[in-house]
C-alpha cells in the first residue's frame, strides 16, 4: 500500500511522507499550508468554523460534494480525494462564487469567524440536487453556529443559491470525477495507520497489530485526540472497502452495511426505504450535516453508546448484526450485540460488516423519539424505538420497545413488552402496563436529566407512541420549520 499521502487541494496536488497520520486536516491547512480561512472554534464538530467540503467520488447517487468538520478529519482520510477550501472558490479570473456572492448580497456576514464554515456549507447546498423542502435546508445549515446571530441573512443566502448547480469548473469535476483509491499506509515503530483496499489486506493487518483501533467516519474516536488529548497510535480504516457501504434490498428487508454514511440512510430513506420512517426520524435530529456526511452507522453501533440514537430504532426494528473475520460470517440479533457499557459481541479480529432490516408488515406500528435539550445538534437524554404487530383483532401479538439513555447499554424494556403482549392496542391497556416499566430501568442522574425525569419521559414517549399511531401506523415527523414565528399568520 502506498506510503506517501496525496490528496488534491484547491488546485494543487498535496504530497507528504512525513506528517503524522493523526494529524487533523484543520492543523494540517492552517499550521503546514497556512490556509487559515478554515477556523478552529469547538475542535468536537458543533460549530462548523472549520468546515470544509469533500468530493465524495463513490457516493450512493453519483459524486457529490460534502461539507465536513476539518477538525475530525484525520489526513489519510482523505487520501486520493479532493478537498476544497474557502480559498479555493474563486474562477479562473479572480471571481468570487456565487455562494460567496450570496452571502455578501444578503449580508450573511458580521464579524466574519463563521463565514468561511458558512460558506462551504452553502458549497455543499448549492450543488446538492435533492434540496426540495424546507426542513433540509435547516438540516444543511444547523452545523454552523454564528455568534452574532446572523442566521436569517444565512438563510436567506441559502435559499438563493441552494440546489442551483452553477455550470462552472465545479460541475465540470463532479461529472469527470472517478472512484477513489484511499489505499494508505504508514508505520513507524509503535505507530501505525493503514487503510486496507481488500478483505485479505484487512485481516493481515489485524493480525498483524491486534491492538488496533478501527476508524471510519472518525466523528466520535477523533475527539480522543482533539477533546481529551490522548494518542491513538494504532489505527485501521474501514474506508478503503466498499463493499462495506451502501444500502441493499435484499430477501425480506434490507441490508445497510457498516460504513454507509448517515447521509447516505438518509437518502436512502428519503428514496427507496419508504417504509423505514421511524429511521428517518431518528435521522432527522440526529446531528448536523456535517457530522451525518462522515458518521457510519457502523461507528454509531460499535461506539455502544448508551445514548447512541440508531440503537434504539434497530432494536425496536429487530435488525440483526452481520459480524465477519477471517474466519468467516455470523449473524446475531442486535439485542444480543451490546453486552456491558461500551462493550459489544464482536471478537477479537471481527468486524461489523452490515445491519439487516427486516421489512415492515401491513399490520405493524412503529416509531422512533428522541429527547433532548435542544432540537438541533444535541445529545439525545432519551431515545427510543417502539415496535408493535397487532392481530385481526387489534391485540398485540409482537412488541418490541427499546431505549437509550436508560442503562448502561441500549435496551428493550423486557417488562413492560410482556405486560402487552396479548392484550388490546390502547391507551387504557397501555396506562395499565406501565408500572411494569419501573421493573426494566434504573436509570441515572446526570446533568441531562435525573432518574424520575427519565423515568417519566419513558413511559409518556409510550403514551404519545399509542395515540400518534391511532390513524398513521409510521407517522412521520411534521416540517416545521427552525423558526417558532410565520409571518404570514400574524395580524
Amino acid at each position: 500500500m502506498p506510503q506517501t499521502l496525496r490528496f488534491h487541494l484547491n488546485d494543487r496536488l498535496i504530497e507528504d511522507r512525513s506528517v503524522r497520520p493523526t494529524t487533523t486536516l484543520l492543523a494540517y491547512l492552517r499550521e503546514n499550508l497556512h490556509l487559515t480561512g478554515t477556523k478552529e472554534g469547538c475542535a468536537e464538530g458543533d460549530c462548523g468554523a472549520c468546515t470544509v467540503v469533500l468530493l465524495d467520488a463513490d457516493a450512493p447517487g453519483g459524486p457529490s460534494y460534502r461539507a465536513i468538520n476539518a477538525c475530525l478529519v484525520l489526513l489519510p482520510m482523505v487520501q486520493g480525494r479532493r478537498v476544497y477550501t474557502v480559498e479555493g472558490l474563486r474562477d479562473a479570473a479572480g471571481g468570487y462564487h456565487p455562494v460567496q456572492e450570496a452571502v455578501v448580497r444578503e449580508l450573511g456576514s458580521q464579524c466574519g469567524y463563521c463565514t468561511p464554515g458558512v460558506v462551504m456549507a452553502l458549497f455543499e447546498a448549492c450543488y446538492r440536487k435533492d434540496l426540495r423542502e424546507p426542513w433540509q435546508l435547516d438540516d444543511q445549515m444547523c452545523g454552523n453556529l454564528c455568534r452574532c446571530t446572523g442566521y436569517r441573512p444565512i438563510r436567506d443566502a441559502a435559499r438563493a443559491v441552494a440546489a442551483t448547480c452553477p455550470e462552472d469548473q465545479f460541475s465540470r469535476t463532479l461529472r469527470e470525477a472517478g472512484s477513489d483509491s484511499m489505499a494508505f499506509a504508514r508505520t513507524e515503530q509503535t505507530r501505525s495507520y493503514a487503510t486496507p483496499a481488500s478483505f485479505a489486506e484487512l485481516w493481515a493487518v489485524l493480525a498483524a497489530r491486534p491492538q488496533s483501533r478501527l476508524i471510519c467516519g472518525g466523528t466520535d474516536l477523533a475527539l480522543t485526540l482533539t477533546r481529551r488529548y490522548q494518542d491513538l497510535p494504532e489505527l485501521v480504516s474501514l474506508e478503503g472497502l466498499p463493499e462495506l457501504r451502501g444500502v441493499a434490498q435484499v430477501a425480506g428487508g434490507w441490508r445497510i452495511g457498516a460504513t454507509t454514511t448517515l447521509a447516505d440512510l438518509e437518502a436512502a430513506c428519503l428514496a427507496e426505504m419508504v417504509a423505514y420512517v421511524p429511521l428517518l426520524r431518528m435521522l432527522r435530529y440526529f446531528a448536523s450535516r456535517q457530522i451525518k456526511n462522515r458518521a457510519t452507522i457502523g461507528g454509531n453501533l460499535c461506539n455502544a453508546s448508551p445514548i447512541g440514537d440508531l440503537a434504539p430504532v434497530l432494536l425496536g426494528l429487530g435488525a440483526r448484526a452481520e459480524l465477519r473475520s477471517a474466519a468467516g460470517v455470523r449473524e446475531v440479533a442486535l439485542d444480543e450485540f451490546f453486552l456491558a457499557y461500551r462493550q459489544t459481541a464482536l471478537q477479537p479480529g471481527e468486524i461489523l460488516a452490515a445491519v439487516r432490516v427486516p421489512d415492515i408488515p401491513a399490520n405493524a406500528r412503529a416509531a422512533a423519539y428522541k429527547v433532548s435539550k435542544r432540537r438541533e445538534l444535541d445529545i439525545s437524554t432519551v431515545g427510543a424505538g417502539f415496535y408493535v404487530e397487532l392481530d385481526d383483532s387489534g391485540r398485540v401479538s409482537l412488541v418490541r420497545l427499546a431505549y437509550g439513555g436508560m442503562a448502561a447499554t441500549p435496551a428493550r424494556a423486557r417488562h413492560l413488552e410482556a405486560a402487552l403482549l396479548g392484550k388490546p392496542w390502547s391507551i387504557a391497556q397501555v396506562e395499565a402496563a406501565l408500572p411494569a416499566l419501573a421493573h426494566d430501568f434504573q436509570p441515572i442522574d446526570d446533568l441531562r436529566g435525573s432518574a424520575w425525569y427519565r423515568g417519566l419521559v419513558a413511559a409518556n414517549l409510550v403514551r404519545g407512541f399509542v395515540r400518534e399511531t391511532e390513524l398513521v401506523a409510521l407517522p412521520n415527523l411534521s416540517q416545521r420549520p427552525s423558526g417558532t414565528v410565520h409571518l404570514e399568520v400574524l395580524p
